[in-house]
């Protein structure tokens, strides 16, 4: 016989609000990190501006965060009405960050090339590319189990998840500037502590996180081994310019 839930559907469903509220929350600040001193407190340290192009990508995405923190609050506050509206809007929204980071990375790609540093702007295009297409996956996939509550949740989380590390990335932290990978593993937490709560709250691991959890973490894996190939090269060559 299968364990009793440990907790009742009804406390279950509090102690989800309570826990995607939390973990949006933490995307925020993962993000802000990472980010404030290039783009958010950017005059603060730096005095240069950055190009438009640039600007747009950062707006764009820290409009999904924003986003995010939005619709599980409405959640929370149990406005699904709200939050379906603004689910549409969301899925507009991301079709506008892929042509904006599929822009900034190909014009900064070109800034890179023309300062003489083309082997590295060739292979890291995998980085935003492989990104892009893990976050369309899973926002599409979100959108068509929209219907779905226990899936499509962990499906926009998973989605968000896919695009922090390069605000992880960029953290002041000895840790993520010594050792290349481990922006990733700090990253994957997110999947990771969202599979733990599963565990504790259900007995068991919803399977988007199985199944979307190894999604991103393989094409971060892919990345750089994609990224050195002389085929990829020639193709970043075609998209660069």
């Amino acid at each position: 016989m299968a364990p009793a839930p440990i907790i009742s559907a009804r406390g279950r469903g509090r102690t989800d609000r309570a826990f995607y509220t939390a973990i949006s929350l933490a995307a925020v600040a993962t993000v802000f990190a990472g980010f404030a001193r290039t783009y958010f407190l950017r005059s603060q340290f730096q005095a240069t501006a950055l190009p438009l192009y640039l600007r747009v990508h950062g707006l764009v995405f820290t409009t999904w965060i924003a986003l995010f923190v939005a619709q599980t609050t409405l959640i929370a506050a149990r406005r699904t009405d709200i939050h379906r509206r603004l689910g549409w809007a969301g899925a507009s929204l991301a079709a506008v960050m892929v042509v904006a980071a599929v822009t900034a990375a190909i014009l900064s790609g070109r800034r890179d090339v023309a300062a003489g540093q083309e082997d590295v702007a060739l292979t890291f295009l995998t980085t935003p590319l492989l990104a892009m297409l893990v976050f369309v996956i899973l926002v599409a996939a979100a959108v068509y189990y929209r219907r779905s509550p226990e899936t499509h949740k962990r499906l926009m989380l998973l989605a968000t998840v896919s695009i922090l590390d390069a605000a992880v990335a960029r953290w002041p932290v000895a840790l993520v500037s010594a050792t290349p990978w481990a922006y990733y593993v700090l990253t994957d937490l997110f999947i990771l502590i969202a599979a733990a709560y599963d565990l504790s709250s259900r007995n068991r691991v919803h399977a988007v996180y199985v199944w979307g959890g190894l999604l991103v973490v393989a094409a971060q894996f892919s990345r750089d081994l994609v990224g050195r190939t002389a085929a990829w090269h020639a193709f970043a060559r075609l998209l660069i310019g």
